[in-house]
């Protein structure tokens, strides 16, 4: 995958395009149905298949005090479109100006002669230029006078919840692994960095990674059954997510268990990702060291329970 932070990057012979365009935040199902789709027509035109995002995210520049957590930030996010199989991503930086640009502007300036747009493909609620006044209406007019087609695509719908990173952000926010799992099509995971623990993990309990100060979307408040990856190698792992209230008042931590832990190299800049796989519980606060640490061998005692079955499942 090809990836383009500016228009002016794009090779003049790089041949027409079919277009996405969004924020995809989550790159979760009903973002992968319309690229697959993207993909295939484009396979079929003899065009790239683009795909048209923002950095920073356009709410964060918009409404900065009310802008949510991203379900996955912004390199994640590429890791994860260059899974679907698109030929390049361009990446606009948002800014004001940007969000000034009149639709038709926007259609024309990106869409038509910048990308050689022949197909956009966009669901069905798709808003662009300034205060958002464009919308599916609009671009097809425009693409019309620009010939461009528009593909549009409804809502999609799993086990009554409609797809969409709004309601995966309820679903995570609310500890329910499973209907967040449906909907992004795949477990959820961070990506981090180790930061500085207090130890309590080494003194009384097991191998731990405390990961680095996060400010995107994490789960509820909990105890989950996990999964760490590490310098390429992933561990079963039993991870918290809060306050450690056992231990007195204290910052907000993610703090990862590893049950089939050996030694493994990790330093402050050690990449890792940490995959939730189910809620165990609420996180609580014991009377003791002793009564927390009884507690994790419960937790861990249920996870490798289900890492078992997990494994009896793929035989």
């Amino acid at each position: 995958m090809q990836v383009f932070r500016k228009l002016e990057d794009i090779p003049t012979d790089f041949g027409p395009t079919v277009i996405s365009v969004g924020n995809f935040d989550g790159v979760h199902c009903a973002h992968r149905r319309v690229i697959s789709q993207m993909v295939a027509r484009a396979r079929v035109l003899g065009a790239k298949a683009v795909v048209l995002t923002f950095d920073p995210h356009p709410i964060r520049i918009l409404r900065p005090n009310s802008a949510p957590p991203l379900v996955t930030p912004f390199p994640y996010k590429l890791r994860l479109l260059e899974e679907t199989g698109i030929d390049a991503a361009v990446i606009l930086p948002f800014s004001r100006d940007l969000s000034m640009m009149p639709p038709f502007e926007f259609a024309e300036e990106i869409l038509s002669v910048g990308l050689d747009a022949r197909e956009v493909h966009e669901g069905f609620n798709f808003r662009f230029g300034h205060k958002a006044e464009g919308n599916i209406d609009r671009l097809r007019e425009y693409g019309h006078k620009l010939g461009f087609d528009v593909v549009v695509y409804p809502p999609m719908q799993i086990r009554n919840y409609v797809v969409s990173s709004s309601q995966i952000r309820r679903l995570l926010q609310e500890g329910d692994m499973h209907g967040a799992r449906r909907l992004l099509g795949r477990p959820f995971a961070i990506l981090s960095t180790p930061g500085r623990g207090r130890g309590y993990g080494t003194r009384y309990t097991v191998p731990t990674i405390n990961l680095a100060r996060y400010n995107e979307l994490v789960p509820r408040d909990g105890v989950y059954i996990s999964q760490i990856t590490v310098n390429g190698e992933t561990f079963n792992s039993v991870t918290n997510v809060g306050n450690r209230p056992t231990f007195g008042p204290d910052s907000f931590a993610i703090e990862t268990h590893i049950l089939n832990f050996h030694p493994i190299d990790l330093s402050a800049e050690t990449p890792v990702e940490l995959t939730f796989l189910k809620r165990l519980r609420d996180e609580v606060k014991f009377p003791s060291p002793e009564a927390l640490k009884a507690q994790i061998a419960i937790d861990v005692k249920r996870a490798i329970r289900y890492f078992r079955l997990s494994e009896l499942r793929l035989q």
